[in-house]
């Protein structure tokens, strides 16, 4: 049993771990996941940094104001391929790329320009193999906080230009479960990548001035291979995964 505790990248950071495991042979299977229990001292404390959105949160819109807590978890199963193929479970889709990086910026901010969302995608990529331009789906972080979606949005353009994928935070339907987010955004990913679907960015009306794209609004049917799902955490505890089809 191993516990870890990078605030909002827990979870992702959990599934990285038994990736590792596995990939090094130290494991054929493992449980990862993460769970966050919502509490008054969290609601105070979020309230405190002035970044609680009293009406739906409205993640990557000019308008945003703050986020919604939520509470919640999600747990995978990891098998080696060869485990699973011998056991003749259904392979939902594989890890191809993962990276976990430290901006090192601000206790509870990521850097103006978005160097730490850069490194983790980037470095995910990098651990993939894939290019940029074989990337489907971004599953953002997408908080709905000033800082954050601008400077994940910066990360995005400096990595994918102007061939930007589909882009979409799913926080609207869940709120922000903070260390059960990057598990439960895992699950999201996946089940894009098994229906061959992306899902809306709920409440998104206007685009950020700064940025060069917007998210999608609609259910959107269509070719899904391989999805980033970032999980940014306080300290700069940032995190993206790759999940491809299989």
């Amino acid at each position: 049993n191993i516990t870890l505790s990078t605030a909002c990248s827990s979870s992702l950071n959990a599934i990285l771990l038994g990736a590792k495991l596995i990939k090094h042979g130290l494991a054929k299977r493992v449980i990862a996941g993460g769970t966050d229990a919502l509490s008054k001292f969290t609601l105070n404390g979020f309230n405190t940094l002035m970044i609680l959105d009293k009406e739906h949160c409205r993640p990557m819109d000019a308008s945003r104001t703050g986020l919604n807590l939520g509470e919640g978890a999600a747990y995978v199963v990891l098998e080696s391929e060869d485990s699973a193929n011998n056991s003749g479970k259904k392979i939902y889709c594989e890890v191809s790329g993962y990276a976990n990086v430290n901006d090192a910026y601000h206790q509870t901010a990521s850097s103006p320009d978005g160097y730490g969302p850069y490194l983790a995608m980037k470095e995910a990529l990098s651990n993939s193999g894939l290019s940029p331009s074989e990337i489907s789906y971004i599953n953002v972080h997408g908080t709905g906080t000033d800082n954050n979606d601008l400077t994940e949005g910066l990360a995005i353009e400096k990595i994918f230009g102007s061939e930007i994928p589909y882009v979409s935070s799913t926080k609207p339907f869940t709120g922000h479960t903070l260390a059960a987010a990057g598990a439960v955004e895992t699950v999201f990913s996946i089940l894009a990548i098994e229906n061959q679907k992306v899902f809306p960015n709920l409440n998104f009306k206007e685009k950020i001035e700064e940025l060069n794209f917007a998210p999608v609004t609609e259910l959107i049917n269509t070719r899904v291979d391989h999805v980033v799902t970032n999980s940014f955490g306080f300290g700069g505890n940032d995190s993206s995964l790759i999940l491809s089809k299989y």
